[in-house]
């Protein structure tokens, strides 16, 4: 038997917000959740200094000591830790750790096998893609590279289902991100314009001078760059032309199948139609708009890069991508001063990614106590922690299979806005479902790992008395792993 968790001095209050089901103890003779103790709110604490016990939470926030700092960061910046991890990184100390995370370039996954070949008779099938990317996230030996592709793959959005997985473009778009992960956003800007599944999720591979489409302008402007109400409708139709004449390229196993069909059918290969050798848009010059327009108070001829440049010029870039960085990696809450703080230096950086997420985790808010946990982890983020609780890196499938049911399929985000935040990842529904997912991945086990210390790894061994209670109440490991697993406080991060 574990020595017990020691229950922490708290001073209960009404109930606040997040709704986070607590857990559940488990019955003799195989696991299953028998006492759901309800739905727990848990409240966002407004204030940098304010103590989130005096908020009303069921914990002390334990951000004062250096292992505690350094499992934050963790749960931040990477998807958890396994505990060999967790104990390298408490070796090193916060900063070396965020040396190590920031500065080490990003491994490339291996290659998903018939992905680059992908046509109409042979289709990337989504489980494969899933499951190739969740094995990598498990398996990487750069976390914070993986976590910063998932960012900008909820940021800069495309769907599997429209881009087609008929053609390579989803799989290597996801090789893109990884690779400007933590580049300037002036390249990043690029990149994701002429990304060929890009192309065809906001229809600029088919914009021409002659008929300009006008998504890619708007969502670039509106959720990549800029933000809501600061283009005009005059900027959005200027910056489709400005940004017209690309188009798909299309892979030599692409044109073998079109010559085949073809053939099939009796008709000629197509003239005009021949092989590209690049995995980018294809500029035409033809299909540009020619002439000068007004495109955010300024008029002359553009091209793509001017276009991205002007927009990079525009004072609201900065707190824009901030703002949506610290939602993700520190609170949903950040004051005007910390953004604009960040912002200013994020600009004189000339946008460099990198720059940024070394600062935020720097910076006093990052471990100011008000943000302890005080985000709720995605279901891919607390599904790969779970694993890599376990230390069970085969559950890729696993996880891939239940992230639909968990509202985040990969590769399938629900609108061009990306995926909830926060808050919005809990219902009574999706956290069944979660607690479901922990029970069936313990009990689907053939050997479940000694829990040993496994609440001070992977929460602080800081715990509500109701999760203290039920964990030192239950009989077995299997049954504190389910309690873990389940508790409200590994659903944040």
């Amino acid at each position: 038997m574990n020595e017990p968790v020691a229950k922490p001095v708290t001073k209960k209050r009404g109930l606040r917000r997040r709704q986070v089901l607590v857990g559940a103890g488990a019955v003799a003779g195989g696991l299953a959740i028998t006492k759901a103790l309800g739905l727990y709110n848990l409240p966002s604490v407004p204030g940098q200094s304010q103590s989130p016990t005096a908020a009303g939470v069921d914990w002390i926030s334990p951000l004062d000591k250096p292992e505690a700092q350094v499992a934050h960061l963790l749960r931040r910046a990477t998807f958890g830790a396994t505990p060999t991890e967790y104990q390298q990184s408490v070796k090193d100390g916060f900063k070396k750790t965020v040396d190590r995370l920031v500065e080490t370039k990003a491994a490339e996954p291996p290659v998903l096998a018939g992905a680059d070949d992908a046509t109409q008779d042979k289709p990337i099938k989504p489980q494969d893609l899933i499951g190739w990317w969740l094995d990598w996230m498990l398996r990487t030996s750069t976390p914070f590279a993986e976590r910063m592709t998932f960012f900008w793959h909820g940021h800069f959005t495309s769907d599997f289902r429209k881009v087609n997985l008929q053609t390579p473009y989803i799989y290597w778009q996801n090789l893109t991100w990884r690779q400007m992960s933590l580049g300037n956003l002036h390249d990043m800007l690029y990149q994701v314009t002429i990304d060929p599944g890009m192309l065809r999720y906001l229809d600029l591979g088919t914009s021409t001078g002659k008929s300009p489409n006008e998504n890619y302008s708007r969502e670039l402007m509106e959720l990549f760059s800029m933000g809501v109400g600061t283009f005009s409708e005059d900027d959005v139709r200027n910056g489709a032309k400005a940004l017209s004449g690309w188009r798909e390229p299309t892979t030599q196993a692409m044109y073998d199948a079109l010559v085949k069909r073809a053939q099939e059918q009796g008709r000629p290969a197509p003239r005009n139609v021949t092989p590209d050798t690049v995995k980018t848009g294809i500029f035409e010059q033809q299909r540009a708009y020619t002439g000068a327009v007004k495109f955010l108070g300024e008029t002359r001829q553009w091209d793509t890069k001017s276009a991205l440049e002007k927009i990079l010029a525009q004072d609201s870039v900065a707190p824009f991508i901030v703002t949506k960085v610290l939602g993700e990696f520190v609170t949903d809450q950040p004051s005007d001063a910390y953004v604009a703080r960040l912002a200013d230096g994020f600009r004189k950086s000339r946008y460099d990614a990198k720059s940024l997420m070394r600062d935020v985790f720097m910076s006093p808010e990052f471990l100011a106590p008000a943000n302890y946990r005080a985000l709720v982890k995605s279901p891919t983020e607390l599904m790969v922690h779970t694993a890599k609780a376990l230390e069970t890196p085969a559950l890729a499938k696993a996880i891939g299979l239940a992230g639909q049911g968990m509202g985040q399929l990969l590769f399938d985000p629900p609108e061009v806005g990306g995926w909830p935040a926060n808050a919005s990842w809990i219902s009574s529904n999706n956290v069944l479902t979660r607690v479901n997912f922990a029970q069936a991945t313990l009990t689907g086990m053939a050997k479940i790992p000694a829990f040993k210390d496994a609440h001070a790894v992977h929460l602080d061994g800081v715990v509500s008395p109701a999760t203290a209670d039920l964990l030192n109440s239950s009989p077995d490991d299997a049954t504190r792993w389910l309690i873990l697993l389940a508790s409200p406080e590994f659903q944040l991060k």
